[in-house]
């Protein structure tokens, strides 16, 4: 990855006032806090401990072909029939996938999940299966059911469950507040917005005031309708972020505010570390 910092310099982002060059979403560094969180592969891992054990204690109640990775019982309804589908981004400030924007502005390819993810892959829950894996009223599960007697073993040992998993989103959201106001940001976003207005298209205050805008509309799924003028606006704003490195601008005054958060609150930050740490290892003990 190309980082400049300035005028362009070649030192690693991970230094003070450095600026990575970010044209495309795997070119965005980590985080800081992103220490504190649980990744994507422990997350994984931690998903497939939950779903064996749960699993196993299905088996022990009697579903014996209960699958490991389930979807919802059909009285629910038609799956994905009732989502308020939230147009998740690739990075904080909206896409970078030039390509994509051509075809679908700021939503997705009809019949597509919103980043490409997969539901699960196993038959749809029975009613009575669906009680014993939750612990509702009526069922012979243990408390909370089998998901619940699952998350009770992987989170044995950790102090503070709460703690663990809000803490660092809670002071991520308190830092975007304050990067918001910071003049070096404010610069980037009216560079950003000029050139998008130079383009032919309206004005914003920042790319995510573009990717929210209600003139796209909502299809039932959550999907936008794809207008000429969201995708020629999607196109302008990616091609503006990528000219002006409006994302590597972004990631350099939040790196640099949550690194100063961290060194203020280690202690809490510690505690968070010590029990995801003991998360992770009771999620790699599961067979």
């Amino acid at each position: 990855m190309a980082v400049v910092a300035g005028c362009g310099s070649g030192s690693s982002p991970s230094g003070g006032g450095k600026v990575p060059e970010v044209k495309e979403a795997d070119d965005l560094p980590t985080l800081p806090i992103d220490r504190y969180k649980l990744g994507k592969r422990a997350t994984k891992e931690f998903d497939t401990a939950r779903d064996r054990l749960a699993q196993r204690c299905m088996v022990g109640l009697g579903f014996a072909d209960f699958p490991l990775d389930p979807k919802p019982p059909k009285s629910s309804g038609p799956s994905g029939s009732s989502l308020l589908t939230l147009r998740a981004s690739e990075t904080p400030l909206g896409p970078l996938d030039l390509d994509r924007a051509k075809r679908w502005g700021y939503g997705w390819a009809p019949k597509a999940s919103p980043l490409g993810g997969a539901g699960p892959k196993g038959r749809a829950m029975t009613d009575k299966e669906f009680a014993a894996l939750y612990g509702l009223s009526g069922s012979r599960a243990p408390k909370g059911g089998c998901a619940g007697q699952g998350d009770r073993q992987l989170l044995k040992g950790v102090a503070d469950t709460t703690h663990m998993w809000a803490y660092p989103s809670r002071r991520e959201q308190r830092l975007e507040a304050a990067v918001a106001k910071d003049p070096r940001l404010r610069k980037a976003f009216a560079t950003w917005s000029d050139c998008v207005v130079d383009k032919g298209f309206k004005r914003y205050g920042n790319p995510e005031a573009a990717r929210k805008d209600k003139a796209w509309g909502t299809r039932r799924d959550g999907n936008t309708t794809h207008t000429e003028r969201e995708v020629g606006t999607a196109v302008a704003d990616i091609e503006c972020k990528r000219k002006h490195n409006t994302l590597g601008v972004w990631w350099s005054v939040m790196a640099k505010r949550q690194r100063a958060d961290i060194d203020r609150n280690k202690a809490a930050y510690e505690a968070v570390r010590r029990d995801l740490d003991t998360l992770r290892a009771n999620a790699r003990s599961i067979p």
